[in-house]
């Protein structure tokens, strides 16, 4: 119980905070919320439940959450970074109190995250445990600058994967979450743009380590070479048929068409614009990007 700093971030996060907070004080000494201005009560609710709360403007989540390292005055041995629509489901907390009380060499710990989607774990399409770091020992490590599916990174990494499931639930509508992936797909846009000009340079950054380096390699150098919208649809039948999406359910079927389908052709069409448009004004779309303050 004193030895985990948990960090969320926030912006008009009142529909889940309470929930996320209340898991989270049963195992983290101490809760930290760095908000991003949120207009609702996201604050109060904060304050209510015990956690320290920050503000930040916003760029992006690893702006943030760097941020968030470098100005909440960590003195615990171990660090843990949990969306505010997420909670750690109870064979989980059990997990992480052995593991910080014991953790051997290891200096990081791999949390099976579960999407829940219009209330239906989704357990099927490959997707189910995504392996995420999310706890790491106190000053070694770091959030990787990129604008989507970003990760952290531990230096020397000797991680453990932990079981029980870190749930990400959100309660937001489907309207919502469509929203939030239309803004996704611009900002990945950004990523492999700027993973192009990484390629060509001399130091990439660092890396993430175990499943994440493996399934950012697959998407580098097998996915990226598929042609522009048909790899949307055969991503989407590698999840569902290949991987037996199907067993998820009707909700299962909106989640895959949607996530794997949907959201992927969105990719490639906004990559597409972008390159058109630079196409026209006779530049790239790097420095068209660089041009728009955006890289």
């Amino acid at each position: 119980m004193h030895e985990i700093t948990a960090i969320v971030l926030t912006h008009n996060e009142s529909i889940h905070l309470r929930r996320c907070l209340s898991a989270l004080q049963q195992v983290a000494a101490r809760i930290c919320v760095v908000d991003s201005f949120s207009s609702d009560d996201t604050e109060q609710i904060a304050r209510e439940m015990g956690a320290d709360f920050f503000q930040n403007p916003w760029k992006n989540h690893a702006t943030q959450f760097n941020w968030a390292l470098n100005h909440c005055n960590v003195s615990t041995p171990w660090v843990m970074r949990v969306d505010a629509d997420e909670y750690p489901e109870p064979a989980l907390v059990a997990s992480i109190k052995a593991f910080v009380q014991n953790p051997g060499p290891c200096n990081a710990a791999l949390l099976k995250r579960k999407i829940v989607f219009l209330g239906q774990p989704i357990k099927h399409g490959f997707f189910y445990p995504s392996l995420n770091l999310r706890l790491w020992r106190t000053g070694q490590g770091e959030v990787e600058q990129r604008w989507m599916d970003e990760h952290v990174v531990v230096q020397n990494a000797c991680t453990r994967v932990l079981e029980g499931d870190l749930a990400d639930e959100n309660l937001n509508d489907l309207s919502w979450w469509s929203s939030k992936h239309v803004g996704y797909a611009m900002r990945e846009v950004y990523d492999i743009v700027a993973s192009e000009q990484a390629r060509d340079s001399a130091d990439a950054g660092p890396r993430p380590s175990g499943p994440a380096r493996l399934k950012r390699w697959v998407k580098a150098h097998v996915y990226s070479r598929l042609p522009g919208g048909l790899r949307g649809l055969l991503y989407f039948l590698y999840r569902y048929v290949l991987g037996m999406g199907f067993l998820d359910g009707k909700a299962g079927f909106y989640f895959h068409f949607l996530q794997a389908f949907w959201y992927r052709v969105l990719v490639d069409a906004n990559l597409y614009e972008l390159q058109k448009q630079a196409r026209d004004r006779k530049t790239t779309p790097l420095a068209l990007l660089k041009e728009r303050g955006v890289l």
